[in-house]
């Protein structure tokens, strides 16, 4: 203690004789300074985003600021938008827009010709099995059981459950199937959404809020593969939640456990693991990841959106899997999507929680409205009953038996095509796909080369960044009779021709993807990506009279 009073004593004389001969308002001005810029310190190093990411991040906003800088980024914007724009009136292949609504509403008959001619728009033959993903099934017989289906149920909303007690016991039976397919207990629970993107922003809403009630936590973060789908980070924005990514083991190109341990903090509301990830198709050490949610008490979130549908059959299947649902200790939620490999019409997923508890936060309740008492399970809320009721009608259509088979037959597909591009000189796969996708990578040459040498045979891929790489996400579209080898076929003969010339440059669309890659500044990525989507809603500008008045059509 008189350690202590000493030691106070001689800093309360040094502060004393710093101060001595200073005028008051001096002695608050720099009382006041030392106070905010303590304060500016500690919120400085005291956010979740890292330093260097932020300084970063401020060194190119005010870079954008200098006027040449400024103009050079509007001239390729602009110059890019014009590209943009001029790729979608290709698209529309001359078919006229319609801006206004007509004065007298069109026929049934040439509504259905006009449906007919969009529909027939595109380059990519999707029924013949040459597009990566997108479209994860084709059956004219399960066509016709759906549209019929969704016809019947298609003004209905579950928003209303006293109206429509029928689509809400449909949405329950969907849930409960899946729940006992990824082997969940009884008290395991969840909702439909309309895909896999809102799954994910219900359960980190879900985690954020349960955090927030029960740990006192205000700043979250998520822990998470840098391989983990952008449906995280579009949750992050919309709930103000940090991301925190993760390097991957680039042996198995699955998440490094060590890296993610490390990156816990007091404030991570949730970890999240792949199974399996969408660039690479590998599966993450999802028993690993629980253990590190037991350790530090949080959630762990299973994301099964793309595979999930194929995972829960593999061990019928023949394919035996390391384990990755409820039955892992320390897994609390699921998202797994019915209408990629449970082949059920575009709009649905279910979000698993292994309690209720977790799923109480997913929800939306409203107290206080003149307009009554409201709650709302998901994003939305009126939902579109006809999507239930289709979803329940595929998963009890095709049974156990069914999906089993077409599991088998896809992953046999996968395993087929992964053993034949190893065997190929120039290109490599990455890590041990563990279901239906496969990416590969090449130290030989540019790999966008031979994506857009396939694209040009009509083969639709996925483009891959850090490190580049092209994926195949097999579906049951690819196991068909002669697809798998057409497809091993074409990327032979490409690689030929490619390593004839390897240090080539890639070129046309596919050179935008590289130099977008390779600029430090994200922004500006994000920036292009903003006017690539703004060319999605292209239609002809209004047209004017002489006197620079609107024509009324």
């Amino acid at each position: 203690m008189d350690l202590v009073r000493d030691t106070g004593r001689t800093v309360a004389r040094h502060v004393n004789s710093v101060f001595q001969n200073r005028e008051p308002w001096q002695i608050v001005m720099i009382t006041t300074t030392t106070v905010l810029g303590g304060v500016w310190l500690l919120d400085f190093f005291g956010q979740e985003e890292g330093v260097v990411s932020r300084s970063k991040k401020h060194f190119f906003r005010m870079a954008r600021k200098i006027p040449f800088v400024q103009a050079k980024i509007t001239e390729e914007l602009e110059k890019r938008a014009k590209e943009f724009e001029e790729s979608a009136i290709k698209q529309s292949a001359g078919l006229s827009y319609i801006t206004n609504l007509p004065e007298l509403g069109y026929s049934d008959e040439k509504i259905l010709e006009l449906v007919d001619s969009h529909l027939q728009l595109g380059n990519y033959k999707w029924k013949e099995g040459r597009v990566s993903g997108a479209v994860y099934y084709y059956d004219p017989d399960l066509v016709a059981l759906t549209q019929t289906v969704y016809g019947r149920a298609s003004y209905t909303n579950p928003l209303h459950a006293d109206i429509f007690p029928g689509v809400c016991k449909m949405e329950a039976e969907v849930v409960r199937m899946t729940a006992n397919l990824f082997h969940g207990g009884p008290e395991a629970c969840g909702t439909m959404t309309t895909g896999g993107t809102e799954s994910l922003i219900m359960a980190c809403k879900a985690y954020r809020d349960y955090a927030r009630e029960v740990k006192g936590i205000t700043k979250p973060n998520i822990v998470m593969p840098v391989t983990a789908h952008s449906g995280f980070d579009k949750a992050a924005q919309y709930l103000n939640l940090h991301v925190k990514t993760v390097d991957l083991d680039k042996a198995t190109m699955s998440v490094n456990i060590r890296k993610m341990e490390a990156a816990i903090t007091k404030n991570t509301i949730m970890l999240v693991g792949s199974a399996p990830n969408y660039p690479y198709g590998t599966l993450d050490n999802i028993e690993a990841i629980a253990k590190l949610g037991r350790k530090y008490n949080i959630p762990v979130h299973v994301d099964a959106c793309l595979g999930g549908f194929v995972i829960i059959f593999m061990k019928r299947a023949g394919y035996p899997l390391p384990p990755f649902d409820f039955r892992v200790p320390g897994v609390t939620s699921i998202s797994a999507d019915t209408h990629k490999y449970g082949f059920a019409p575009k709009g649905s997923s279910v979000i698993l929680y292994s309690d209720k508890k977790y799923r109480r936060h997913q929800f939306t309740v409203t107290t206080d409205w003149p307009g009554g008492v409201y709650g709302s399970p998901s994003v939305n809320g009126s939902r579109a009953g006809g999507v239930i009721a289709a979803t329940w009608a595929t998963l009890i259509r095709f049974g156990l038996d069914g999906y089993t088979e077409a599991t088998k037959r896809i992953v046999d597909t996968a395993k087929y095509i992964e053993r034949g591009l190893r065997t190929m000189e120039g290109i490599y796969v990455y890590g041990q796909p563990a279901t239906s996708v496969i990416a590969f990578g090449s130290s030989t040459f540019d790999i966008y080369r031979l994506s857009s040498a396939l694209s040009a045979l009509g083969w639709n891929l996925n483009n891959l960044q850090f490190p580049p790489g092209v994926h195949i996400c097999v579906t049951f579209m690819h196991t068909r009779e002669g697809v798998a080898d057409k497809f091993l076929q074409d990327v032979r003969e490409q690689l030929k021709e490619i390593l004839k010339d390897p240090g080539r440059p890639v070129e046309g669309a596919m050179a935008i993807y590289g130099v977008a890659q390779s600029l430090p500044d994200r922004s500006l990525v994000g920036d292009f990506t903003r006017v690539f989507l703004d060319a999605m809603y292209y239609t002809p500008p209004p047209e004017t009279s002489k006197n620079g008045q609107l024509k009324e059509h």
